[in-house]
């Protein structure tokens, strides 16, 4: 069965545009998070989030898309550029049905949507559903995609909150072990504007401090909720031959895939994450101890980090493997912080380097071997990525080099 291998690498994310900027304050522990500017955050009981600075999208795309779009779709099109210019794609010279685009969606759209409703409020037009917009609104990034880069292979959106990155990547593998030659997968996401605000507000789930170290601190005995963030990654997998073919070299394999649903709350079952583990690292063919690195889901909130804790050193033992959670300088992307953990997952393993977590003590009865401050320099041949999505959701992913097949 041949591999799916990752070639390509595009970043946004609200510490650094762009892969070289992302990983680079990353390493050095920037934290792109701070007070809400996109709107004035003053009458909400939670400010902070994790905003992408210094885009402007008509620096990247084309005039004529800037009025067909918003943000979320804007930082998707700009980061599949960079991700097809990073694999050294030219689209124009392959066949367009061996190029297909996978995307996750999760929170993105709600800034359509609300221009939709002012657009109503202020011409009094005839009603339309503004869930029939935010629906048709999760097609949307795919579609441009695969229009602006005439692929005509198979497509694809998937919607499974925060999990969903881990989930279009691993689809996208299924279509490349089908004989899809190259795929466009991962996800960004978008939702800094009042209607999206109040949207997330309700799960209740959103940290409320205005010290933005102090913020989203996930295995900390102070954690209390999580920063919201915009950005995430578009990757490039291809199937290994056409990656040889091409004379491409990969930044990693993706080697397993684990999935599943939590129980009925109540229920007295375990929850799912472990078992994830588990299947993802039998898909792989690896054992625990040949794990280098986790990259945890990092949800913030007391009762969460404790499951995922547990599921740590239930499959890899006490402090057993170094875990870090990057996404404590940029917030939780929603659909686009997997596929951010994955690309950082990918360039430590070029590197030899684990990115820290920052502002977070954990807590003892954790048993984390977390990796705090600074970065550590190990090398890095796999590396497991964790995400949960709201409602249940539990998704892994293993990565290794291309070494290892």
């Amino acid at each position: 069965m041949t591999a799916a291998v990752v070639t390509g690498l595009g970043v946004a994310a609200p510490n650094g545009l762009g892969t070289r900027d992302y990983w680079a304050a990353t390493l050095e522990g920037e934290s792109g998070i701070g007070r809400i500017t996109r709107f004035d955050p003053e009458p909400y009981p939670a400010r902070l989030a994790g905003e992408i600075k210094g885009f402007t999208a008509k620096e990247h795309l084309p005039g004529r898309l800037l009025p067909q779009t918003d943000r979320v779709t804007q930082l998707s099109l700009a980061a599949a550029d960079w991700a097809l210019d990073d694999a050294g794609v030219r689209s124009d010279e392959l066949p367009d049905a061996d190029m297909g685009v996978v995307t996750a969606s999760s929170a993105g759209g709600f800034e359509f949507g609300q221009g939709e409703l002012r657009h109503l409020w202020s011409q009094g037009s005839e009603f339309v559903s503004a869930y029939q917009s935010f629906a048709w609104f999760y097609a949307v990034n795919t579609g441009q995609i695969s229009i602006r880069h005439g692929m005509r292979g198979p497509s694809g959106v998937v919607v499974s909150d925060h999990a969903g990155g881990l989930d279009a990547i691993a689809q996208a593998r299924r279509m490349i072990r089908k004989g899809q030659p190259l795929v466009v997968s991962g996800g960004v996401d978008a939702s800094l504007c009042p209607w999206g605000w109040v949207a997330q507000m309700t799960g209740g789930r959103l940290s409320t401090a205005e010290d933005p170290s102090r913020a989203f601190l996930p295995f900390d005995c102070r954690a209390r909720g999580h920063v919201p963030g915009e950005g995430g990654a578009i990757l490039v997998l291809e199937s290994a031959d056409a990656a040889r073919a091409r004379g491409a070299t990969p930044y990693g394999e993706l080697a397993g895939y684990g999935s599943t649903f939590d129980p009925r709350p109540g229920s007295g079952r375990e929850p799912g994450l472990r078992r994830a583990i588990t299947l993802a690292l039998a898909d792989a063919c690896l054992d625990a101890r040949e794990v280098d690195v986790v990259f945890a889901d990092a949800a913030g909130l007391p009762a969460l980090d404790r499951i995922e804790a547990a599921a740590i050193a239930d499959v890899f033992g006490p402090r057993g493997v170094p875990v870090t959670a990057p996404k404590t300088m940029t917030g939780r992307l929603h659909a686009g912080a997997a596929s951010l953990d994955v690309a950082a997952a990918l360039m430590a393993m070029r590197d030899g380097v684990i990115p820290p977590t920052v502002n977070v003590v954990p807590l003892p009865e954790y048993a984390l071997d977390l990796v705090q401050g600074r970065p550590r320099a190990v090398p890095v041949r796999s590396a497991l990525v964790l995400a949960r999505g709201h409602g249940g959701f539990n998704s892994a992913v293993v990565l290794r080099t291309t070494k290892q097949t």
